[in-house]
């Protein structure tokens, strides 16, 4: 009996020591994570890829673009061209990336607006809400490292 009662407290006290010793980790939220200077690793207009970093035979060279939201509200958003834009950022819920006041204005108006595809510590993948008129009305999906 008394074996039993040993055997049954020190299970007892493993199992709410494994319990209380592991934490989880928990995920940043995406206002966090995307708060980095991101490059361009691939480009697709209208899922045509026209840019990969490094690539040959590129269509478009999107090495100049950069989206800087590290000090947020702050965002610098470069596009290919080398056009730089200063305005806020903010991330309204984990799928939306929105840039507003933009100056100066990018010919598409003082806001540009992203779907958030996929983000981790390294990359995001965002596809612009309305196509771009710089790239004759396509709608451009990026996948940036940070920096």
């Amino acid at each position: 009996m008394r074996k039993t009662s040993v055997i049954a407290l020190l299970s007892a006290m493993v199992l709410v020591g494994s319990l209380t010793g592991c934490k989880k980790t928990s995920t940043p939220p995406v206002s966090e994570l995307i708060a980095k200077v991101w490059t361009a690793t691939k480009v697709e207009e209208d899922n045509v890829t026209v840019y990969i970093k490094g690539g040959a035979s590129n269509i478009r060279d999107y090495a100049k673009f950069k989206l800087d939201l590290s000090k947020p509200p702050a965002v610098s958003y470069t596009e290919y061209d080398g056009n730089t834009f200063v305005g806020q950022y903010a991330v309204p819920d984990d799928q939306t990336l929105s840039l507003t006041n933009l100056n100066p204005p990018p010919s598409d108006g003082p806001a540009v607006s992203f779907t958030i595809n996929s983000i981790d510590d390294n990359n995001l993948v965002i596809t612009r809400t309305k196509g771009s008129l710089k790239t004759g009305g396509k709608i451009n999906k990026y996948t940036l490292t940070s920096q």
